[in-house]
């Protein structure tokens, strides 16, 4: 049979239309043109980050190694006033050790001034017992002559005995805008504790949406996390000063009033992160598991 080249020519430009209406149909693989990612790229990361470095680098504004030294590494301030420390094997390196103690830092750091530190995270690893009579100030971001700081992170070692190591209460508190306080507390979940045992603490606070975290080993378990905007906001007060392991009240000439709820810690404190930024739960677990895989 024969076809005139007019059919001819017909029925290969329907195939070439045919051909590219196909080829228009197939799926662009990166239709944003992204940069190509390899997955070796990722190897040896946890959550996405190589070290513990990694995680808000640009964030973190204040460091204390306690790596046989008091001075924090970003500013290299010194303490004002210490008692009952000395340092011991760390969670890495060395950490700080106190015996019915406490290191105080009587100075305005710039980076928890009012104006710059309105969000913040504060990571540290710990190892502490109740004691069954006194309460123990982890760290507090202290206002001189007010014994309630700009921020105090409580635990409450007085509500059960040395030997319950199933559960101790962390109970951040905070000063607000309108000029009172704001705190949350573990009712129903804790970290186990004791003198073999460390955890990792993170207390996070995001100054937009008033959402201020308890995160133990990875695991938010505060019971009252929402606290708030307006006047119940954060403020930074100035000036402020900073103390490990007490309040004013425990510190030679600087008490504030007849409070007598707390006791100089006894414990170990390491690694202790300052950031000026809200870190998520999923970002502080990363920390904890960097921690734990010594990165």
């Amino acid at each position: 049979m024969k076809f005139s080249n007019i059919y001819t020519k017909g029925c290969l430009l329907a195939l070439t239309l045919a051909a590219t209406a196909f080829s228009s149909c197939k799926k662009d693989g990166n239709p944003n043109n992204l940069p190509e990612v390899s997955p070796a790229d990722y190897e040896g990361t946890i959550d996405g980050f190589r070290t513990t470095e990694d995680v808000f680098k640009e964030n973190m504004v204040a460091y204390f190694t306690f790596d046989d030294t008091y001075n924090e590494k970003l500013s290299n301030t010194a303490p004002t006033l210490k008692n009952g420390d000395s340092f011991v094997a760390g969670f890495k390196g060395k950490a700080l050790n106190l015996n019915s103690g406490y290191v105080y830092y009587g100075t305005q750091f710039n980076a928890f001034k009012t104006d710059v530190f309105k969000s913040f995270t504060i990571s540290q690893w710990i190892k502490i017992l109740n004691n069954g009579t006194k309460r123990t100030m982890l760290l507090t971001i202290a206002r001189p002559g007010v014994l309630q700081g700009n921020l105090n992170i409580n635990l409450n070692t007085q509500a059960r005995p040395a030997t319950n190591l199933d559960f101790i209460g962390i109970n951040p508190i905070f000063a607000t805008v309108g000029g009172g306080t704001q705190d949350n507390l573990n009712n129903t979940t804790s970290p186990k504790i004791g003198n073999d045992n460390w955890v990792h603490l993170v207390i996070a606070y995001n100054g937009l949406t008033g959402r201020f975290n308890i995160v133990a080993n990875g695991v938010n378990i505060g019971s009252f996390s929402d606290r708030g905007v307006g006047n119940n906001l954060f403020k930074s007060y100035e000036p402020s000063e900073l103390i490990f392991g007490a309040n004013y009240n425990l510190i030679p000439g600087k008490t504030v009033n007849a409070d007598v709820a707390y006791a100089p810690m006894t414990g170990v404190i390491d690694e202790v992160r300052i950031y000026n930024r809200f870190m998520p739960d999923a970002i502080a677990k990363a920390l904890y598991n960097l921690g734990k895989a010594g990165k």
